[in-house]
Parts: C-alpha cells; structure tokens; sequence
C-alpha cells in the first residue's frame, strides 16, 4: 500500500470527525460509502466493456482504475471507524492472505507431487 494513504484517510477521517461527528450513523454512512464507490467501479466496468448496448462502450480502464482506487479510499476511510490502527489491521489480514496463498500453493503441489 501506497505509504500515503494513512495519513491522507486520516486527515479525511479528521475533516469528517469535525463536519459531521462520530454518531454510530455517520460510522454506517462512511461503511455505505465503500459499497456506494463499488458500485461506480462496476458501472465503469460495465461502461468499459460496452456491457450495456444502449449506451456502447463509455469509460476506459483508467476510468475504471479510478474508480477502484476511490473504493480503497473508502474503505480506509471507514476503517478508522472500527480500529484504532487500521494501518496494522490492513496489514495482517494482507499477511494472512499471503499465508492462505502460500498454503494453497504448497497443497497443490503436494497433490500434483502424489499424482505423479
């Protein structure tokens, strides 16, 4: 992760705290927020592939890119809401995502060892 994102979602979730408080809703509006931006990412994508034959093709993968990276903020933004350290929250499930992989890898290749 790019290594300005926790103090630039910190200072949005700082600017947030003062406009609109920390009440259990605005936690669920800043959680709505992510699903909201997932949704724009799909319709990027749906517009990049010309899914849609009424409108054809109306956005690129840079459109698309951006999208997902408005989710990434989101969700780090909406972190802060229930962790104290989103940054080592990130962190471990990333190392524990790497160690499902890593898991996974050496149970394929004992399977296809067994095979042969």
């Amino acid at each position: 992760m790019s290594d300005a994102l926790w103090p630039i979602t910190g200072r949005i979730v700082a600017a947030l705290d003062a406009a609109n408080g920390t009440s259990e809703h605005e936690q669920a509006m800043r959680l709505l927020k992510v699903s909201e931006e997932a949704g724009e990412a799909a319709t990027a994508y749906i517009g990049m592939t010309g899914q849609n034959p009424r409108k054809g093709i109306t956005h690129v993968p840079a459109d698309v890119a951006d999208e997902l990276c408005d989710v990434i903020i989101a969700a780090s933004v909406a972190l802060h809401a229930v962790t104290g350290d989103p940054r080592a929250a990130l962190e471990a499930k990333l190392f524990a995502a790497q160690l499902r992989l890593a898991a996974d890898r050496k149970g394929q290749e004992q399977t296809e060892h067994a095979r042969a």
